[in-house]
């Protein structure tokens, strides 16, 4: 054993030890905090801007999906009209009432109309600057190609009123028409430019319609202002100084959060602006910065999260791509200057620092006075210490002046009458507590393993208890409704007969009239034109046949509803399960439809012949909407991250078969999804397991299932899945 001797040791004066470590661990603490807080703070502001600018992007690109969608919807409208016939493409009168209406109705249209493959057509113009919507009619056939168009000013109700103008015009020119008719189906035909003195930027959507031996019969188009997306971008606060704009592949402006509109009026003609000729110099910098890094914009695929330095203030850049399925493929643009953010974080550092300043002049002066305070009173114990350690225990120390000190001269004292005594005692003591302490273990641990299990447990419960009452809470409401639309449904539905019968009579009352009396007073005959009888006795049975098309729509639905509900079947009894499917799917059915980033989600139903089943029918279709939801979901995910072309070449598709064996029914829903590997499914149906977002899922959903079926109905239920190649949910439960 090695004997360290004091003299291989630096030796410290007490007084030097009291206030130099205590000086110096003020003095690091304070500045390693000082420098945490500011790197903490810079931290934060990078995820700060990190989610404002998400934010932003997501705003910006959900306002794109509903603001752009609008005119596709409105040619498809059209297109619909065409095909129930009421709309007449020829009748040019009608027509431009017809889209005259739409105009008004949607402010942000600068043109809607269509040209027939003659090179006749009708449109309704709402042009930026203009007093009043107005119809532009070119009813005679195209010579040339060019077309005689004539705008006429309107009244509120879309009467013509003046004619203000007359143009040729050749349609068959146009990108608009062309493009549609090269492509064979609804697009963007890109963004035009009108001039004037307001001058305006425009996208085109385009449309063509096609008889029915395939023969192109028209080209619908509708011109959208792109100066509202300026103005929404306007209204969003990204930062005190932070911009965010839009841009094509080509680099030219769309919509800006700037003041300076994309474009400039030269000698009455509209020009559009690059982004890096944009006279805002943020948009400028960060568009020139953004070609530099990355190159080409056609290069730019994913999202995209840079920084650089404009007049010496960081900036934070998030692009962003954003695409319809109707061809625009534009980039969003989110820039941050970091100074927004940082300006109150270096104020405060500032003064963190003055005041470590002050703070180490004060702790060094209070460690000179503390020190000598302390030192004389223990150069004494050190005497009387020493004294004792050579055997000397009837030495005694006298020590005023601190209280801890003399406490501690005391202790001396007394330690040198009861030394023995105490290392005695210590011994014993030392023997009980390490019983007491192996003991005291044992009982905690035992305890804690029964604490955990009964936790486990209520948290079972509670969660299956609180499902229990949403679904409960779910159905009532769900009965509720039903019953509230019911009623007056039916009551509609019941006079649609008797009013069909009245409107019959009143027709046929006027039929007679006029086969009596062909030729009616003047005021009589001024207001058959005015209402267009001819139309009105066309229209008037249409309109009846669609409310009561209606009216069974609605009552399906709520009968749908009400046996989804099933609150008058909380016990066991026989039902049929695919009643309890079909159900589940028609409430289900808006998430079937396309949306913007997901196509159509297809049902294929693979029916067997079964047996009425008996079982809880409300905890069943509680179980089908747990798994077909979360088929909707994963399809959904994965449509998120493929392109156009990749939907396009495999459709989702949820498959949902049913059979009977012996005593048990079995039903399979499988999609055709991204599927999950082993890790993920092997955790399914555990309580709060998810691998949804946070706020998206609660992990309760598919392990309720699992209890319904495995407790409820002594049933089972597996799901079988591998990475890409979907999931299958199988259902196992007794007939009886």
């Amino acid at each position: 054993m090695k004997i360290f001797n004091s003299k291989s040791f630096i030796k410290v004066p007490l007084r030097a030890l009291l206030i130099v470590p205590f000086v110096a661990q003020i003095s690091i603490s304070v500045g390693l905090v000082g420098y945490l807080s500011l790197k903490n703070g810079q931290k934060a502001v990078n995820n700060l801007a990190d989610q404002v600018m998400g934010k932003t992007s997501d705003l910006v690109n959900q306002h794109l999906n509903s603001y752009l969608a609008t005119p596709h919807q409105i040619n498809q409208l059209n297109a619909d009209a065409i095909e129930t016939g009421i709309l007449d493409l020829r009748d040019f009168e009608k027509a431009g009432r017809y889209f005259w209406k739409q105009t008004q109705l949607y402010q942000n249209f600068a043109y809607n109309g269509y040209t027939l493959v003659t090179g006749q057509g009708v449109g309704s113009a709402n042009y930026p600057g203009s007093k009043s919507t107005t119809i532009e009619l070119y009813p005679l056939v195209a010579v040339k190609g060019v077309s005689k168009i004539s705008s006429y000013v309107t009244d509120a109700q879309g009467n013509k009123t003046k004619l203000v103008n007359t143009y040729d015009y050749n349609s068959f020119e146009q990108t608009w028409y062309i493009e549609a008719v090269k492509a064979g189906k609804p697009i963007w035909s890109g963004i035009s430019t009108w001039d004037g003195e307001v001058g305006y930027i425009a996208a085109s959507a385009s449309y063509p319609i096609y008889e029915k031996s395939g023969k192109l019969l028209a080209v619908f188009g509708t011109d959208v202002l792109l100066s509202s997306i300026s103005d929404f971008l306007r209204q969003i606060h990204v930062s005190q100084n932070g911009s965010v704009f839009i841009i094509e592949r080509n680099g030219l402006l769309v919509a800006n959060s700037s003041s300076q509109k994309p474009y400039v009026i030269v000698n009455g003609k509209t020009k559009r602006l690059a982004a890096t000729d944009s006279p805002d110099r943020l948009i400028q910098a960060t568009s020139k910065y953004l070609q530099q890094k990355l190159g080409d914009f056609d290069k730019i695929q994913n999202q995209q999260q840079l920084t650089f330095d404009f007049k010496g203030d960081r900036q934070f850049v998030k692009v962003t791509p954003w695409r319809d399925r109707f061809g625009l493929d534009w980039l969003v643009v989110v820039s941050v200057p970091e100074s927004d953010f940082m300006g109150q974080i270096y104020a405060n550092t500032r003064t963190t620092f003055f005041l470590c300043l002050l703070t180490l002049g004060v702790a060094s002066i209070a460690g000179i006075y503390t020190s000598r305070w302390i030192t004389q009173p223990i150069l004494r114990l050190i005497q009387a210490s020493q004294a004792i350690a050579a055997g000397h225990l009837d030495r005694s120390v006298e020590v005023k002046g601190i209280d801890e000190l003399e406490i501690l001269g005391q202790s001396f004292n007394y330690m040198a009458r009861q030394l023995q005594e105490s290392f005695t005692a210590l011994e014993t003591a030392n023997q009980q507590l390490e019983e007491a302490n192996t003991e005291l273990e044992e009982r905690v641990e035992t305890r804690t393993t029964e604490l955990q299990a009964t936790i486990a447990q209520l948290h079972q419960t509670q969660a299956q208890m609180v499902q229990s009452e949403k679904m409960s809470a779910l159905g009532q409401m769900v009965a509720g409704v039903a019953h509230e639309i019911n009623n007056p449904v039916n009551f509609i539905h019941g006079n649609l007969t008797y009013i069909d019968g009245y409107t019959q009579d009143l027709l046929r009352l006027v039929q007679l009239y006029q086969k009596y009396l062909p030729e009616p007073p003047k005021e009589i005959e001024e207001e058959l034109v005015a209402t267009d009888f001819d139309f009105l006795e066309q229209d008037l049975t249409k309109v009846l046949q669609s409310m009561r098309i209606g009216t069974n729509r609605i009552r399906e639905i709520v009968l749908s509803l009400r046996n989804f509900s099933r609150l008058d079947e909380a016990e066991v009894k026989e039902v049929d399960i695919h009643e309890g499917i079909d159900n589940t799917l028609v409430i289900l059915n808006h998430r079937l439809k396309a949306k913007p980033d997901s196509s159509e989600i297809q049902i294929i139903k693979e029916y067997g012949k079964l047996p009425l089943v008996k079982c809880y029918a409300g905890q069943m279709n509680q179980v089908f909407m747990n798994i077909i939801s979360n088929a909707i979901d994963a399809l959904e995910e994965r449509d998120r991250q493929r392109t156009l072309e990749e939907i396009q070449a495999q459709p989702s598709i949820i498959r949902v078969s049913t059979a009977a064996k012996g005593s048990t029914v079995t039903i399979s829903i499988k999609d055709n999804g991204s599927g999950m590997n082993e890790a993920v499914r092997s955790k399914l149906f555990n309580p709060f397991f998810t691998t949804k977002p946070i706020g998206k899922g609660t992990g309760l959903g598919l392990a309720i299932s699992y209890q319904i079926v495995t407790e409820k109905h002594h049933g089972k239920l597996y799901c079988y899945s591998q990475p890409g190649k979907g999931a299958e949910f199988l259902i196992e439960i007794p007939i009886l």
